[in-house]
């Protein structure tokens, strides 16, 4: 069941005393405790070190969770990802979680990136496909017929998704873009565009539009860039699409 989680609003303030307003007190504004901190950089950094699994556990565990849990919590509450179908947030915190944590061997600090831009921009993207998913779902509960309107596109897609060849070739294809994104693209925004239309291709079962113009707004308000710069990774990544498809067509497997 598709949920709009609704956040309770705060009590109603209790005046007691005078209604005089206090003088301004003078010095420095108080700063929120921030969670990622440079010692969250330097763990990640161990973790991608290390090859002792127990070790990385450990790392993540004692020193990383708690900042992707933190990331996770501000991003949904930020950007308002309330379109859910778990029955507590914690629980679709704990999916964005798992979700970075996939994403962590493929983060590469070496080449000047920032952890928290690039895991924001990770999960940002994460939750905007997930929370539209949910939504576009709701929507068709409350008015079947949008769906009745669909059923042939949709039927047939589905039914071409799933012949295993093609899924098995996809799922080479983003296991290889998410090894190789950074060799392939150097500017921030390209990346962006990258890894969003990679999340799309491992999240395509979900999908429910197949409107190549949609697709290119939905991509668009994944990453806050313009058309010029989508169309560019796209052409890019066409290339690389066929390619690997030669590869896959004549051994059966891409090598990653």
């Amino acid at each position: 069941m598709i949920k709009k989680y609704i956040p309770k609003p705060p009590p109603e303030p209790v005046i007691t005393g005078s209604l005089t307003p206090e003088p301004k007190r003078r010095g420095r504004k108080r700063t929120k405790k921030q969670y990622f901190t440079p010692d969250t950089d330097l763990a990640i950094k161990e973790y991608l070190a290390s090859s002792n699994q127990d070790e990385r556990d450990n790392i993540f565990k004692t020193r990383i969770h708690y900042p992707f849990y933190k990331l996770a919590e501000n991003l949904i509450h930020t950007f308002k990802f309330y379109y859910t179908e778990v029955d507590d947030l914690e629980d679709l915190k704990h999916e964005v979680i798992c979700f970075l944590l996939e994403k962590l061997d493929y983060f590469k600090p070496e080449r000047g990136s920032k952890a928290f831009s690039y895991f924001s921009i990770v999960g940002k993207n994460y939750l905007i496909l997930y929370n539209n998913n949910n939504y576009a779902k709701k929507k068709i509960k409350a008015d079947p017929l949008a769906a009745d309107e669909d059923e042939g596109v949709l039927h047939q897609l589905g039914r071409d998704q799933r012949k295993q060849e093609i899924k098995d070739f996809i799922d080479y294809l983003t296991d290889y873009i998410d090894k190789h994104m950074f060799t392939m693209f150097k500017k921030e925004d390209d990346l962006r565009v990258c890894d969003a239309i990679n999340v799309l291709f491992k999240r395509r079962e979900n999908l429910e539009i197949f409107n190549k113009k949609a697709l290119y707004i939905y991509i668009r308000e994944m990453t806050e860039v313009e058309t010029p710069v989508i169309t560019k990774v796209t052409k890019k990544l066409k290339l690389i699409y066929k390619k690997l498809y030669s590869e896959y067509a004549e051994t059966g497997y891409v090598r990653i």
